[in-house]
């Protein structure tokens, strides 16, 4: 299959992996806390990925690790435990959107900080599905003018952690497969994952009953498929194409979490549908060949 295939499947798959995470987040926090969820979903992605990958660690040379080390903090451990106090405070649906900032950060930290040249219709792009953004947070606040919005600087900050991680994989990691530049995330953090765990006193005062097995299945569901494949799955995108273009996953993302929010009872407008549409065209703009 060709680069140009691949990259859009890939698209589409994390856009539907990534999309439903926010809503097995939701679902977990009912009965563990955001610093519990996030550490347990980075302790059993580490387990799954150093189990098939460890091998690929031979590959990663000294002066690769300096880079992994960055990557994996901002780009894998700080942001689950941003997430996972962001959908604590507001809606879930609300969270995903403020992550589509993304593809606007990596192409001002892209262009700023790694000197990578972008089209014209790229930034037209960005700027649209920025607009689009924009409108469903502003929509959203309306409808849900209960919730506590300084949440919403958590995704903020996430995104911008995932532009310097998508622009550090393509300009100083390229010469590394996905699957070893994610082994060596999850060989990173793992340790202190389980630090953090311990001090939540998960250990000694977690109990199996029948509210805590939903949110460890729901967990054990986005670890694997959330963090470990879709990690794998998303360093290759960045390898087979862009910066922006793997970035942009992040503007269809709200699409499919919406729709979860939806169907768990949150609320929205045709505004903001319209404004999903917006978003698509971003997209497609930001991708479009001249």
């Amino acid at each position: 299959m060709k680069n140009e295939q691949k990259k859009w499947i890939y698209l589409i798959i994390l856009s539907l992996v990534w999309g439903s995470s926010f809503i097995l987040m939701k679902k977990a926090l009912i009965s563990l806390s955001p610093i519990q969820l996030a550490a347990l979903r980075t302790i059993i992605a580490a387990v799954f990925v150093i189990i098939v990958g460890h091998k690929n660690l031979k590959k990663i040379k000294k002066r690769h690790w300096k880079y992994i080390v960055f990557s994996a903090l901002v780009g894998t451990f700080i942001p689950a435990f941003l997430f996972a106090f962001a959908i604590k405070g507001i809606d879930s649906s609300i969270a995903s959107i403020l992550n589509s900032l993304t593809p606007f950060n990596t192409f001002i930290i892209g262009a700023l900080v790694f000197g990578f040249a972008f089209q014209k219709n790229q930034l037209t792009g960005i700027l649209v599905g920025l607009i689009g953004t924009i409108i469903l947070i502003l929509k959203g606040a309306d409808l849900n003018p209960d919730q506590n919005y300084w949440y919403a600087l958590l995704p903020i900050i996430a995104s911008i952690g995932y532009a310097f991680n998508v622009n550090i994989i393509k300009k100083h990691l390229y010469d590394l497969n996905a699957l070893t530049i994610t082994t060596g995330h999850f060989i990173l953090v793992i340790v202190p994952a389980l630090v953090v765990l311990s001090f939540t006193g998960f250990f000694t005062e977690f109990e199996l009953n029948s509210e805590t097995k939903p949110a460890l299945f729901y967990i054990i569901i986005l670890a694997f498929f959330g963090t470990a494949i879709a990690k794998v799955m998303f360093n290759e995108m960045v390898h087979i194409s862009t910066p922006i273009f793997a970035s942009s996953v992040t503007y269809l993302i709200p699409i499919v979490a919406v729709i979860w929010g939806i169907i768990d009872g949150e609320k929205l407008s045709l505004i903001q549908l319209i404004a999903g549409v917006i978003i698509l065209f971003g997209v497609w703009l930001v991708n479009r060949k001249k």
